[in-house]
């Protein structure tokens, strides 16, 4: 075969040419490699740029990655150093002089830099658009947890508030970070709604909450929403202490030591101490009424809860309350104690009047209470005992003598038309009687032995004894019954059964 024809030969150097190749494959077009014949690199070029196009358009708010962008932007200047090398001594298709490409490869630069900035606004506008977004979800979720109670909605409100405090820490200058401000007004009436529905108790948690707010904002975003918790949260702690305090609660002291350590100058806190001591005078009349005892509990519980509170400027006033209370408490331990007797709780009611004799030594009642200790002891073991309420009158016509046909001192009581106690001594030469003794000719107290005895006038009437051994816990107290009637003398005995504990005859 012939040979081949050579070849063009190569073109003179020229380095116009390389810069007008290396240029305009700078582009991102690959147009150098074109002017060139070198179709495989302008393909390389344009599989490159619409790879790039692909991956960032549309633009978002995480925009193209820096491998991707790293990658491309070698690849440029690759394809520029090989343009230029090869277009060194290679000439163009098209422009004839080299001056005219490179200039038109300076101009076709404004491609890719117009395209990155449009990129970078569109960028922008996406992260713009993002953060409104994100300002949108946190609006929803403050407008859906108004529909809940505080204390469900609380974590959705903190969600809410640590993205409205993200954008305008990370994004001062987004338009959702201008927009924050006038969200935080919704946000502080959304979480307070409870007050202005007058639910004064349960505002309480969510106010407390928005005064924590200014933590986590800074307060140029707050502006005069910092100080609007205040008063309303003063209100809302002493509208729900009074109304706790008129229905008798406990959980009023509470609210109002909150009230008057937070809020001691306010004029919710100068409420307080005429909100206590109506309570008191309320609580005091109650021990004349239908359920002294109720009343006693209540003054009771006033005077522990009152000397809680500190730091009025009321603080004298208080403290007088909580002694009017306790005093109150003290005196009504009678009227508490004789309607314990009269429901036929004995037990409760000694309970009760010894505590009141004992605190109340000169009160005019307390000759009368120590009378009905001693009617509710007997009527412990002789019901019948307790259906009439003792007086303080002593005395009568009918001469009944006690005995102690026992080892041990013993204390006798007595109720009836009259009551009172007095202790015999013991019987030295006395025994015990065993339950044999008291099934064959059993005389306790026979004549002709002196036995320690005590002599007493009583009236007419059915008087109900009880006998019990001083100090001795174990022994059962014996008891009688008298029907005692005018022209007779009577003598009670008192005597021990062993198994039985003590007996009367």
């Amino acid at each position: 075969m012939p040979p081949r024809p050579p070849g063009p030969p190569p073109a003179p150097a020229d380095g116009w040419r390389a810069a007008a190749v290396a240029l305009l494959n700078l582009s991102g077009l690959g147009l150098g490699y074109v002017l060139l014949r070198r179709w495989i690199g302008a393909a390389v070029c344009w599989a490159a740029t619409i790879v790039l196009l692909l991956v960032a358009l549309p633009a978002d708010a995480d925009g193209v990655s820096g491998t991707a962008l790293v990658a491309y932007a070698v690849l440029l200047v690759l394809a520029a150093v090989h343009g230029a090398v090869v277009g060194l001594r290679t000439r163009l298709v098209w422009p004839g002089r080299a001056p005219l490409a490179a200039l038109l490869g300076l101009v076709l630069l404004a491609v890719p830099v117009g395209g990155g900035v449009l990129y970078d606004r569109a960028h922008d506008e996406a992260i713009q658009q993002m953060l409104l977004d994100r300002l949108d979800k946190a609006d929803q979720l403050v407008a859906d947890a108004g529909e809940r109670p505080f204390s469900s909605a609380e974590s959705s409100y903190r969600s809410a508030l640590h993205t409205y405090s993200g954008l305008v820490a990370d994004h001062p200058d987004s338009r959702a970070a201008g927009k924050v401000s006038d969200r935080m007004t919704t946000f502080y009436e959304t979480v307070g709604a409870a007050y202005d529905k007058k639910q004064y108790c349960d505002a309480i948690p969510a106010l407390k909450y928005l005064r924590k707010v200014p933590d986590t904002l800074p307060k140029k975003q707050l502006g005069s929403l910092v100080t609007w918790p205040d008063d309303r949260l003063a209100t809302s702690l002493y509208e729900c202490g009074a109304s706790d305090l008129t229905s008798d609660g406990s959980a009023w002291a509470g609210q109002f030591g909150d009230l008057l350590a937070t809020f001691p100058e306010s004029d919710q806190a100068g409420k307080v101490e005429p909100a206590v001591g109506s309570a008191v005078t309320k609580a005091a009349k109650g021990v004349h009424g239908s359920d002294p005892c109720t009343a006693v509990d209540r003054l009771k519980g006033l005077s522990s809860q009152i000397g809680s509170l500190s730091g009025a400027k009321a603080q004298d006033a208080l403290d007088a309350d909580a002694s009017r209370a306790d005093r109150s408490a003290s005196t009504g331990g009678y009227a508490c104690g004789v309607d314990q007797y009269k429901d036929g709780d004995f037990d409760s009611a000694m309970t009760t009047l010894n505590d009141f004799v004992d605190a109340n030594k000169h009160d005019k009642n307390a000759a009368r209470a120590k009378k009905i200790v001693i009617a509710a002891e007997i009527a412990k073991t002789t019901p019948a005992a307790g259906k009439h309420l003792p007086t303080t009158a002593s005395g009568g016509s009918i001469s009944v003598t006690v005995e102690n046909d026992s080892p041990d001192e013993i204390t006798v009581l007595y109720t009836g038309p009259v009551t009172g106690s007095f202790t015999l001594k013991a019987c030295g030469s006395c025994r015990s009687y065993s339950l044999s003794d008291t099934l064959v000719d059993f005389k306790p107290c026979s004549s002709g032995k002196n036995y320690p005895k005590r002599t007493i006038s009583l009236p007419a009437g059915t008087t109900y004894f009880l006998h019990k051994p001083k100090g001795d816990s174990v022994s059962t107290p014996g008891s009688d019954t008298a029907k005692l009637r005018s022209g007779y003398i009577y003598t009670e005995c008192a005597y021990v059964t062993q198994g039985f504990g003590t007996s009367s005859g």
